[in-house]
């Protein structure tokens, strides 16, 4: 039980550490300065809700690792985030849409899981939560900007919604690592579908007709190319001076 617990944290830390690492990528590089900031300061909330997750996940796995050296010290086979977060962030069209698809995703797991019957799971979510209904609420507003603006942001955004939509029904599979926690994502599709379908009607965006997912992350099975190169580039001062401080 305690190793299912372990994964489903492992999920949780995971996919908010890749996808903080993606958005640090824009740093120094966003279209305009307000974005920058707001790029930079989502993925420092995202990172400090990592360390909570992966906190804890050493803490359950109880092996006298760390929250860094989960983050730090595993291989791409280790890892546990879902595949959405690994894709390159393209064009800010392309990180806005990925970023809202998980925004969305993320507040309502967040809403269940703060009534979690580990007080420790719970409080985390709830702390979470906080950060992460702003971040939902500029994700979308930004999709509808984008996507009823000029007939080029409404293309570009058209474009990413096609390409990401497939990386979203991963997040709503039920498995044992999910059930040990006391997490039911597939009780969640119905109200994200609702959500999203309204900020793409908003958005002039239209959804795709298909529900094919993408899947293997969240297990570990199966990540993407991305996900390689981006360790290499997010572990590297780690991996070549092992324990260095500063």
């Amino acid at each position: 039980m305690s190793g299912d617990k372990f994964e489903f944290l492992l999920r949780m830390g995971d996919t908010t550490l890749i996808l903080g690492h993606r958005l640090s990528e824009w740093c120094g590089k966003a279209p305009v300065l307000e974005e920058d900031i707001a790029l930079a300061n989502t993925a420092l909330d995202l990172i400090g809700q990592t360390q909570m997750w992966l906190g804890l996940a050493a803490e359950v796995e109880g092996k006298g690792r760390s929250a860094d050296d989960l983050a730090m010290l595993r291989d791409a086979w280790d890892f546990r985030c879902a595949l959405l977060v690994e894709q390159p962030n393209g064009d800010f069209g392309r990180t806005i849409m990925r970023q809202y698809l998980f925004d969305q995703w993320h507040i309502l797991a967040l809403g269940a899981l703060k009534a979690n019957a580990d007080e420790r799971i719970a409080a985390i979510a709830a702390k979470a939560e906080k950060e992460v209904t702003y971040h939902v609420e500029r994700s979308a507003d930004l999709v509808v900007g984008l996507g009823d603006g000029t007939e080029e942001s409404h293309g570009r955004m058209q474009a990413a919604l096609d390409l990401l939509y497939p990386y979203v029904g991963e997040f709503f599979d039920t498995d044992a690592a999910d059930q040990a926690a006391g997490f039911d994502p597939a009780s969640l599709r119905d109200a994200y579908d609702t959500a999203l379908t309204a900020t793409m009607a908003e958005a002039t965006l239209t959804l795709p007709d298909s529900r094919f997912a993408h899947k293997g992350g969240r297990t570990g099975q199966r990540h993407s190319e991305h996900l390689g190169h981006l360790l290499t580039e997010m572990q590297w001062l780690q991996r070549a001076y092992p324990g260095a401080s500063w």
